[in-house]
């Protein structure tokens, strides 16, 4: 039996919490991104920026709270933006979501090889290619992504436990074994104040923030949560603590573990073994390969947790007619998204095949190019989401208060607005990639790409399907416009006017309950 709701009451806050720390991968931006920033010569302003970057999306996360509060909605940013900035800009979160997360998530893939291959090599003495490796995890995901919500959320739930788990401890064992025999102040104070200025911060703050992505999709499972206005919002702020606590906590260790004078060095000589290396110096050898373990567990966990919420975003677009009504099915046994997930299947093999086919051999490159990518594409998504929040909260007032209608929403944008000037002002450095290179300019020629192509879906379902463009957002509650009855000799009157975003009856958030029907 096939239905078109997800069932309420299947997760708490805590699991959406650890879903969304599963998606950013902490272990991940730990080995491909920190290692390069301590290479630059930032030093202790590495802890700084990530835990400069936890409070900014809070600030976010106040004013998606209070939108997913008032339309829970496994459209998540995609719903919150048609109601808060109208419908073609809906399409474009939509679209973005989905060409970011799934970028994200090839680059994952790309990644799970190499995380592989050490264990391999010492367990096995085998050294396979990365599409082998890049299947195995492919495999897991499929089967796995159309379980039920809580049977996953509990895999991904214990993986994220675990890889929080350990790298505590590999934090721990920096901080008890400092380079020098202590913890200096040089490792939580920068010597030199004018480095504060150079333009090289901004980009610094914006890779931190890139390394959040994924949290925000804590707001898709707004429908499955226990209390369905709530346990999002709740989830969003778990994540986003956790990710600050994780980050900023491991990379200081990191710092005080290679020594603050001479953690450049130590960086560009270890490269993405730096964490590993650092914990081979203090600990035995089965808890440096339990540190790798994680990094695979982190590595499959993530791209399962992108799974879930492309799955979601599929899932709502079907709902709406907006994509083909089979992608809004959901099983009636698990209230699982089941033709989405399996359409999200389907993508991700058929990419992997056609990468095999045409002899890519991606590495760590491919994986930062594809991960950093896709983040941006995340970045303009928040940035949206605030503006719409901004905007819609103050318009339609409801029981928020200044902080969370007005002033949350108002920091969030500067500080996220902010940041994507020098993220995109300075791409090459934020890929490792010479200016110029095609690569480089495929990213926003992407993004554009991914805009112009929603407005331009948002125009031919308003010309040829009002209905569906009607309901965007509505999250399968359909607007109907009912014509006048038919008098015979009377003269045509016009058609009746698609409601535009303002208009009384356009969207009713008071009359229409958006807590999902359940199964059956």
């Amino acid at each position: 039996m096939e239905t078109h709701g997800l069932a309420a009451g299947r997760v708490g806050a805590a699991s959406i919490a650890f879903l969304g720390v599963a998606a950013a991968a902490p272990i991940v931006t730990l080995v491909t991104v920190v290692p390069a920033m301590f290479a630059s010569g930032a030093g202790p302003l590495v802890p700084w920026v990530f835990a400069g970057a936890g409070p900014a999306l809070l600030l976010l996360c106040s004013g998606l709270a209070s939108m997913s509060r008032r339309f829970p909605s496994t459209g998540a940013a995609y719903s919150l933006v048609a109601r808060g900035l109208g419908r073609p800009a809906g399409l474009a979160v939509a679209w973005l979501a989905v060409a970011g997360y799934h970028a994200i998530q090839f680059g994952l893939y790309a990644l799970a090889g190499v995380a592989a291959a050490p264990l391999l090599s010492s367990f096995l003495g085998l050294t396979l290619p990365w599409w082998v490796v890049a299947a195995a995890c492919w495999a897991i995901v499929a089967i796995c992504g159309t379980m039920r919500i809580e049977v996953a959320a509990g895999l991904i739930g214990l993986f994220a436990v675990a890889q929080a788990a350990v790298l505590t401890g590999l934090a721990a064992a920096n901080v008890l074994q400092p380079y020098g025999g202590r913890v200096t102040a040089a490792s939580m104070t920068v010597a030199d104040p004018a480095v504060l200025d150079r333009p090289a911060l901004g980009l610094l703050l914006a890779v931190a923030v890139l390394a959040f992505a994924g949290f925000e999709s804590t707001a898709a499972y707004a429908e499955e949560g226990f209390q369905p206005r709530r346990s999002a919002g709740f989830g969003a702020h778990g994540a986003v603590l956790l990710l600050t606590l994780l980050l900023a906590g491991l990379t200081w260790s990191m710092l005080v573990a290679a020594g603050p004078e001479r953690a450049a060095a130590v960086a560009g000589a270890s490269g993405p073994e730096m964490l590993f290396a650092l914990a081979a110096e203090r600990l035995a050898p089965w808890a440096v390969t339990l540190g790798r373990f994680m990094l695979l567990a982190g590595v499959v966990a993530a791209i399962l947790a992108l799974h879930q919420v492309i799955a979601r975003q599929l899932f709502a677009l079907g709902r709406e007619r907006v994509l083909p009504g089979v992608l809004g099915l959901a099983r009636g046994r698990t209230a699982a998204p089941r033709s989405a997930s399996i359409a999200q299947s389907l993508i991700a093999g058929a990419t992997l095949t056609g990468a095999y086919l045409a002899g890519a051999d991606p590495g760590p490159g491919t994986a930062r190019w594809l991960i950093v990518g896709g983040a941006l594409s995340i970045l303009v998504l928040l940035l949206l989401v605030s503006v719409a929040a901004l905007l819609h909260l103050n318009r339609v007032p409801g029981r928020e208060g200044a902080w969370g209608r007005f002033v949350a929403p108002v920091l969030s944008t500067v500080a996220l607005g902010s940041l994507a000037v020098p993220a995109f002002g300075d791409l090459p450095a934020l890929l490792a990639m010479p200016a110029g290179y095609p690569l480089v300019r495929a990213v926003p020629a992407a993004l554009a790409g991914c805009v112009l192509l929603a407005v331009a879906h948002a125009l031919l379902l308003r010309r040829f399907a009002p209905v569906r463009y009607a309901g965007i957002g509505l999250a399968g509650f359909v607007v109907v416009v009912k014509p006048p009855p038919f008098t015979p000799h009377a003269e045509p009157e016009a058609p009746p006017a698609i409601p535009r975003q303002r208009d009384p009856g356009a969207h009713r958030p008071e009359r229409v309950s958006q807590r999902s029907p359940g199964p059956g």
